[in-house]
């Protein structure tokens, strides 16, 4: 870890909460509405999230997964996001939320016209600019976590994922 948390101090709670209050207090009601009030189904949703993840290399982000009324996506679902580009397992919106959590991440110029017409035929333009904040989000924290080396003593929440407002069910 690259940061010193006091003895017996929560490392999370210690740098997000109290070493910089006003800006990691926000950061945190930030990256909870991303969970709190998408409109995106769990399937999209968790293949942008993994894909950044896998990409950041969060080791937290790496084995989190959102649940939604008790609901996760199926085990191998992280193995079909590394493979969004072959695998069978996805419909369109969810390959195309994996394809534009890699392409914001590692080429945002590169996202082109072709992209944008195959985007706007499946998401609705709330739902790209929802997704593109989700995608912001999980890039800056996720990578914050990791380059501090906070992801290795991040603790899984044994709660649920906070309430999920959807329009999908």
């Amino acid at each position: 870890m690259k940061i010193d948390i006091p003895e017996g101090r929560d490392a999370i709670e210690y740098v997000w909460g109290e070493m910089v209050p006003g800006i990691g207090v926000a950061a945190s009601t930030f990256s909870l509405s991303v969970y709190a009030h998408t409109t995106l189904g769990l399937r999209e949703f968790e293949a942008a999230r993994l894909r950044v993840a896998q990409i950041n290399g969060c080791a937290f982000c790496l084995d989190w997964r959102t649940e939604r009324d008790g609901q996760k996506v199926e085990d191998g679902f992280a193995d079909a996001v590394t493979h969004w580009r072959t695998t069978d397992s996805f419909d369109d919106r969810t390959r195309l939320a994996a394809e534009y959590a890699e392409r914001y991440v590692l080429d945002h110029h590169g996202l082109d016209d072709e992209f944008w017409t195959r985007m706007t035929a499946h998401y609705s333009q709330l739902e790209i600019v929802e997704l593109s904040m989700s995608i912001g989000a999980w890039l800056a924290f996720g990578r914050l976590n990791h380059v501090l080396g906070l992801d290795t003593v991040c603790v899984l929440s044994s709660g649920p994922t906070p309430s999920v407002r959807r329009t999908d069910a």
